[in-house]
């Protein structure tokens, strides 16, 4: 990592910006938040400033979304979560803002208002113009550091992810650190042999990753689920129903399909589609060779003797990186295959999860123990996997090189 952690500065007495990703599922009729799960992983670095002021910046969901609200509630959450008081301020940069984070003292923590309020923050801008929005330029100016700790984001280019980083001594937080560390893990020193398993409805993300692990020899098997391998499936010149090819067109990849095409062409031997799926028939679950599925009947799910297959190959293998439903899990007639790959990859010697979904059913079945790595960033995660530099690692890097020892 070429870039400057919690451990590479002095921070007792500082005035430190913490960027987080507390964007978490809301109930918008009471703002009530569903899962605190992404406000715990941030608890260890705010717990390693315990002595400086600092000052959270983040945001819940965005501009024309139900659940596009203040922070009053992540305030709270926060203040229980920490067991001490949290002071919200329902004020971005303006003079409330100034005042609170003056008046604040060592040990203190302040949470500024929704930074997506601000309308430079949805832009998606270079880190070098991004400094120059008024809203980098007053936050900067109330503080000392800008530690980045919200992986989740990591993926975009917009003032507090990028922007303040190229305005300030920058460094990563312990759950930026920890993210950048176990999913570097993947192309270094995962042991051998190492399954990919991608699935969900994000096809164009999963395909590029597929290209790129196989291109890269980062991963010895493909294992293609949910969604994505009825792109792959088509493909292969299968139908697979009127309801799942519908699907595919509505979610936009069409275009998807001939570069599945290309990834089972160059790598025959690589790819491990299910050759049995459970569909929706007469309101049950039924399960039908791929090559015999009804044509009125959604795929929802693997069938068994394909979970049956599947699971033996990732018990067999050393590392797994996990990202995707086999199926329609929230319906328990369609979960079995989502259900059972997940245990079975517990038992590898590395895993990993993408995050969103996933991880939610691993702490579900009550395996997030068993697993090495549950990412916080489903994109960020997946974007990290296909060997892109991340915009906000770059920028950290940016700014140790500039500002760093």
């Amino acid at each position: 990592m070429n870039f400057g952690t919690l451990a590479d500065i002095e921070t007792r007495g500082k005035t430190v910006l913490v960027r987080v990703d507390f964007n978490s599922p809301i109930d918008p009729s009471s703002n009530t938040i569903l899962d605190d799960k992404r406000f715990r992983e941030h608890i260890p670095t705010l717990q390693a400033l315990e002595d400086s002021r600092v000052v959270v910046l983040a945001h819940q969901s965005r501009p024309g979304k139900k659940d596009f609200t203040t922070l009053a509630a992540h305030a709270e959450k926060l203040e229980r979560l920490m067991n001490m008081p949290v002071t919200y301020v329902d004020d971005i940069f303006g003079t409330c803002a100034k005042h609170a984070v003056r008046d604040s003292h060592p040990g203190d923590i302040v949470l500024l208002e929704n930074v997506r309020f601000s309308a430079e923050e949805n832009l998606t801008l270079k880190p070098e113009d991004g400094a120059k929005t008024h809203l980098v330029k007053k936050l900067a100016s109330m503080a000392d550091l800008f530690v980045y700790d919200a992986f989740g984001t990591a993926h975009r280019s917009q003032p507090t992810i990028t922007g303040l980083s190229y305005s300030m001594k920058t460094v990563a937080g312990l759950l930026m650190e920890k993210e950048v560390s176990m999913l570097s893990k993947v192309f270094t020193s995962a042991p051998k042999p190492v399954t990919f398993v991608l699935g969900g409805t994000k096809v164009d993300d999963s395909i590029a990753v597929a290209g790129n692990v196989l291109a890269n020899k980062t991963a010895d098997k493909v294992a293609i689920i949910g969604v994505v391998a009825n792109v792959f499936y088509l493909a292969k010149g299968i139908d697979i129903g009127e309801p799942s090819r519908n699907l595919i067109h509505m979610l936009g990849y069409d275009d998807e399909v001939a570069k599945a095409k290309s990834i089972l062409d160059s790598y025959p031997d690589k790819v491990l589609l299910p050759e049995y799926v459970a569909v929706k028939e007469h309101d049950e679950r039924k399960e039908y060779p791929i090559t015999r599925v009804p044509k009125d009947c959604p795929i929802l799910d693997m069938g068994t003797e394909s979970i049956v297959q599947f699971s033996k190959a990732l018990r067999n293998s050393g590392s797994i990186v996990f990202n995707g439903p086999a199926g329609v899990f929230e319906d328990v007639n369609y979960a079995p295959g989502t259900f059972e790959l997940l245990r079975a990859a517990a038992n590898a010697d590395f895993s990993v999860c993408g995050g969103g979904h996933t991880a939610a059913v691993i702490e579900q079945l009550g395996l997030e123990p068993q697993y090495s790595h549950l990412s916080t960033g489903g994109g960020a995660c997946i974007e990290f996997l296909t060997g892109k530099k991340l915009p906000a690692i770059a920028a950290l890097e940016e700014s140790w090189k500039k500002f760093g020892n």
